[in-house]
């Protein structure tokens, strides 16, 4: 979700910050090095120092509706949505099952009408928690999918109803990339939060800067995508 769909770095700069005042010695510029695309619960052990289960997990929620409430303060723009990601939305006209109530209309005049699916043909795997992420994307007015969760990209293909060796897995982390390919898919390295040569290193199939050089529309057995390779 972070650095493929939105860009939340304003609020997770801001979050930190907001941090630093009750961690002393915390580093900013060092934590943020290092702190993309890991479990926020991580992040705090590991620069934080704090151990205690419950603590975490109190910590973790406190921190992670930071980067929401301080992603505008003092200038900051806020989360957004990455270059490229409204115009597939608009492509795809994004469609909710029939079951479930979207949870967020906000760009609901850039995406179409709501039409019904047999099963989900995209899903979001992330390692924020389910209320930062719903939270996250509706302040960059990306709708929320059927599939959120926490686990690649395994689970995510199976929650799809389809074989992973179907699916394109979208990353702008070297990690993802390499997790991506170990579950059998096609990958698609950004370069929005790495170098080139970082992605390049983790060997994703194909890479661009972001996705408006990637185009989608739905045909009846999934999604055609077409690539603009730089």
């Amino acid at each position: 979700m972070d650095g493929t769909l939105v860009d939340s770095t304003d609020g997770v700069v801001g979050a930190w910050e907001l941090f630093a005042e009750k961690y002393p010695g915390l580093d900013v510029t060092q934590v943020l090095s290092s702190s993309h695309g890991v479990r926020t619960v991580e992040n705090l052990r590991l620069h934080c120092g704090i151990t205690d289960p419950e603590e975490l997990e109190r910590e973790a929620s406190r921190f992670e509706d930071a980067i929401v409430a301080e992603s505008k303060k003092n200038g900051r723009h806020g989360i957004v949505a990455l270059p490229g990601v409204a115009e597939i939305m608009k492509e795809v006209r994004l469609c909710f099952t029939a079951a479930r109530r979207p949870v967020f209309l906000t760009v609901s005049e850039q995406i179409g009408p709501l039409c019904k699916l047999p099963k989900p043909r995209w899903a979001i795997c992330t390692s924020a928690t389910s209320h930062y992420a719903a939270a996250a994307l509706q302040a960059a007015g990306v709708p929320v999918p059927d599939v959120l969760l926490p686990d690649p990209y395994l689970l995510g293909a199976k929650r799809c109803g389809v074989d992973p060796s179907r699916c394109l897995v979208v990353e702008d982390a070297p990690a993802g990339v390499r997790s991506g390919k170990a579950a059998g898919c096609k990958t698609l390295g950004l370069i929005t939060s790495h170098t080139r040569e970082q992605i390049d290193e983790a060997q994703p199939d194909y890479v661009v800067q972001n996705l408006s050089k990637v185009t989608m529309k739905p045909v009846e057995n999934g999604i055609e995508v077409t690539i603009n390779a730089d």
